[in-house]
């Protein structure tokens, strides 16, 4: 018995010609040259079964796409409908689920979880499927925690300002820093406790012209080293003593006042708030301060902001050129080391730090120190 007769689908000349050039394009999508070239099939006569064949599509399709193009002869009919895309296969109570747990301690609030203090993706996927009975991959937790932007196992620490005065005294530093008067000196002074450090072996080269540095050391004692950065100059007076004490630090401060680049002038000194800094019992800046003709301003940063002191950065400096990779064999050597790098410092790359940090911590709550830029200057190795 002979099946129903093709579908008759009447094209124009100029809608043969664009189904024509789309079957021959080469930049033209698959599937929209496969609905070309099934519907000229369709209009020359050939039976469904024959153009299902080959264009590699099962009958059904044929059929559906003869259907459309007769209903709205154009190019633009062989495009995709527009729809609204699978359903997702995480539901959106599940989501949430992710979502709430990752804002919650693992252990939670009244019986554990995991044993762990932070959440990892297969830790969080895991409870989910306790909570909810829904298998959700530790791949789908990640892309759940990206979009809401929530990174539970990522920790930073940081530091609370429990200072109520920190914006005051935050400003008067870096005023001090900023508006310095030509006739005025400003010195930022600290100390940083030396350890002398001799590794058991020498350090060696590897292979691959890296150096290998022997794990085990010895320790030969430890002293301390107080140093002064000229906060204009970018020039440093430093000296290494046994131990860190408050006659120390004032003999060093006298030496201070008593150099003749400083005779005469005033002096604001920026340090933390150590217990040395302090008067104490006997009353000792104080002292000083009336032996030496009132010249000196002590200035204090905010609790818990050494960042806000000049010399750390100096500190940070002599840190990593000398003291981390450093051979000590005893507190002597490590303090020629070290006096003999503020020598070379003082010589060679004493320079001013750039401050750029503003009094309103509101506006502008992060300091920058940079070196400032230099005309001609040539590039050290």
């Amino acid at each position: 018995m002979p099946g129903p007769k093709p579908a008759h689908l009447p094209l124009n000349p100029q809608l043969r010609s664009s189904l024509l050039a789309i079957t021959r394009s080469r930049s033209a999508r698959y599937s929209t040259l496969i609905r070309a070239m099934t519907i000229l099939l369709v209009a020359d006569g050939v039976p469904t079964a024959s153009v299902a064949r080959r264009t590699g599509q099962d009958e059904r399709t044929v059929r559906k796409w003869k259907r459309r193009f007769a209903a709205a002869p154009s190019v633009e009919t062989l495009e995709d409908a527009p729809r609204s895309g699978r359903r997702p296969k995480i539901q959106m109570a599940t989501r949430l689920a992710v979502v709430r747990l990752a804002c919650e301690r693992p252990e939670g609030e009244k019986k554990p979880k995991c044993f762990r203090d932070l959440w990892t993706h297969q830790s969080l996927a895991d409870a989910v499927e306790r909570e909810t009975r829904v298998k959700v991959s530790k791949s789908e937790v990640g892309r759940i925690l990206r979009f809401n932007e929530l990174r539970p196992h990522v920790v930073q620490v940081w530091l609370r300002k429990s200072d109520p005065d920190f914006n005051v005294k935050a400003a008067r530093v870096s005023d001090l820093y900023l508006n310095l008067s030509k006739d005025e000196v400003l010195l930022s002074i600290d100390e940083k406790p030396l350890q002398a450090i001799a590794r058991l072996y020498e350090t060696e080269v590897a292979p691959d012209g890296s150096l290998r540095r022997e794990f085990e050391y010895v320790r030969h004692g430890t002293s301390a080293l107080l140093a002064a950065f000229d906060v204009r100059s970018g020039k440093v007076i430093a000296q290494v003593v046994p131990h860190r004490t408050a006659a120390a630090l004032v003999a060093f401060v006298q030496q201070i006042a008593d150099l003749p680049a400083y005779k005469g002038k005033t002096i604001h000194i920026v340090w933390d708030n150590l217990n040395t800094h302090h008067d104490g019992p006997d009353k000792r800046w104080t002292e000083f301060n009336k032996a030496n003709g009132g010249r000196f301003r002590f200035v204090f940063t905010p609790k818990h902001a050494s960042w806000m002191n000049q010399v750390e950065c100096w500190f940070s400096i002599l840190q990593r050129r000398v003291i981390r990779y450093g051979n000590f064999a005893s507190k002597e050597a490590m303090a020629d080391r070290v006096l003999g790098y503020t020598d070379h410092w003082n010589a060679v790359e004493a320079h001013p730090f750039r401050w750029t940090w503003r009094s309103d911590a509101t506006q502008n709550p992060r300091r920058r120190l940079a070196r400032p830029e230099r005309k001609n200057a040539q590039a050290r190795p």
